[in-house]
């Protein structure tokens, strides 16, 4: 079929962007309707290899394959238009609920709204944590492979980068089956060197300039989310289990509770979860030097975090077909996924913990790095709160911005009484 304008591409790229909400998984599903079904511009196949191919690279896939349909019907202008429009609705809704959040969040009715907010995205990772274990844990090794990265992750604090190697690795050297080949899969294009080298040059030269003007904290921000860029692979709430070790535990930008708050916001937004790293730069921006400094921390973590994207699309995009018919690559993503499903387990665990618990102790073990909390510091509203949200998702099978909205009215009743 004839390619669609750029007109055309926009139009359509930009309602995609505007209605992209609820994960991934609703996502790829809108994008699937509006590309495969609805208009004809992408075949099912080609629809499917693409989505494969994002879910190998690190990032946000949803995000990474629209980018790579925007490419394959208009080329790199394309690719730019359909990429762009799907962060930048997301990324703005971003910038005005940080901006509310870093001014108003301590007020105590708001932070009483917070408590059932924290108390939903719980839930919201649980229901996300089973629906990815039905799929993909399918056989015993997936199982081991689980329970040893919650166990490297939550017991010793290995870092996740180490545990999504180690799983690839299994995942490669234990595929089975025969290398395909097709036509297309055996028409190779040479590297675009031209293309690597721009967009390596667009991503790193920012955050090069910020290191040798001395600005610590946004080199700093510039540089961990860079890395983050890279080695979060196996989707959103990886990343967010990589992402939390490092803010609050090592870095200190932000508490626990900011960081689930974070999440519970982000979920409300168009766009990818991802946008949570924005969120992230501006908070640590704020409280270092107020809202010029945040804006500013906020438009470097967009720039690191998207960018990269572009790149991995625009330097593999033409391999799309090879990379389908290579089944240790395959392999290597089922190692990953069923490693984030412990990873994800570790992430559940450690926001229930801190929303759940007023006060946790360290086991007095030598290596191990896990929190257990004091029995005595329950809180009775959080719990009531969380158990609502588990009624109102799993039982009635609410959307979450519904339940969302049910448990900070609650959770504000509750402070008011």
């Amino acid at each position: 079929m004839t390619p669609p304008s750029l007109s055309e591409l926009t139009r359509v790229f930009g309602r995609i962007g505007l209605l992209s909400f609820g994960g991934p998984a609703a996502q790829i599903a809108l994008m699937q309707e509006e590309l495969v079904e609805d208009r004809a511009w992408l075949t099912r196949p080609q629809f499917l290899n693409a989505l494969s191919f994002c879910m190998l690279l690190p990032g946000p896939e949803a995000m990474q394959l629209a980018t790579y349909a925007g490419w394959k019907l208009r080329g790199t202008p394309g690719g730019l238009i359909a990429g762009g429009l799907f962060v930048v609705p997301g990324a703005c809704v971003i910038f005005a609920l940080a901006y509310a959040y870093a001014a108003f969040g301590d007020l105590p009715l708001v932070d009483g709204v917070f408590l059932g907010i924290q108390a939903a995205v719980i839930v919201l990772v649980f229901k996300a944590l089973l629906g990815l274990a039905r799929k993909t844990l399918t056989s015993r090794d997936r199982w081991m492979l689980a329970a040893l990265s919650f166990t490297a992750l939550f017991v010793f604090g290995v870092p996740f980068p180490a545990i999504i190697a180690a799983a690839a690795l299994y995942g490669a050297l234990s595929a089975r089956g025969p290398v395909t080949t097709s036509a297309e899969s055996e028409a190779l294009p040479h590297p675009a060197i031209g293309t690597i080298l721009t967009w390596l040059t667009a991503w790193l030269a920012p955050i090069a300039v910020l290191w040798a003007s001395g600005a610590d904290l946004l080199s700093q921000i510039a540089l961990f989310f860079a890395k983050l860029a890279v080695v979060t692979f196996g989707g959103a709430y990886a990343v967010l289990a990589y992402m939390t070790q490092e803010v609050v535990q090592e870095r200190g930008w932000l508490t626990p509770e900011q960081m689930i708050d974070a999440l519970g916001l982000a979920e409300t937004t168009p766009g990818p979860l991802i946008l949570v790293t924005q969120f992230v730069g501006f908070l640590a921006g704020f409280a270092e030097g107020g809202l010029g400094l945040a804006l500013i921390a906020g438009l470097i973590t967009l720039w690191v975090t998207f960018v990269p994207c572009f790149l991995w699309i625009f330097t593999f995009a033409p391999y799309v077909e090879w990379i389908a018919t290579r089944p240790r690559l395959t392999g290597a993503l089922q190692g990953i996924t069923a490693a984030v499903v412990g990873v994800i387990l570790n992430l559940v665990l450690w926001f229930a913990l801190h929303v759940l618990f007023d006060s946790l102790r360290p086991v007095a073990v030598p290596g191990v790095v896990a929190e257990l909390p004091l029995l005595a510091s329950w809180n009775g509203a959080a719990l009531g709160l969380t158990l609502f949200a588990a009624y109102l998702m799993l039982r009635l099978k609410l959307e979450f911005p519904v339940v969302l909205a049910f448990c900070a009215t609650a959770a504000g009743v509750i402070t008011l009484i």
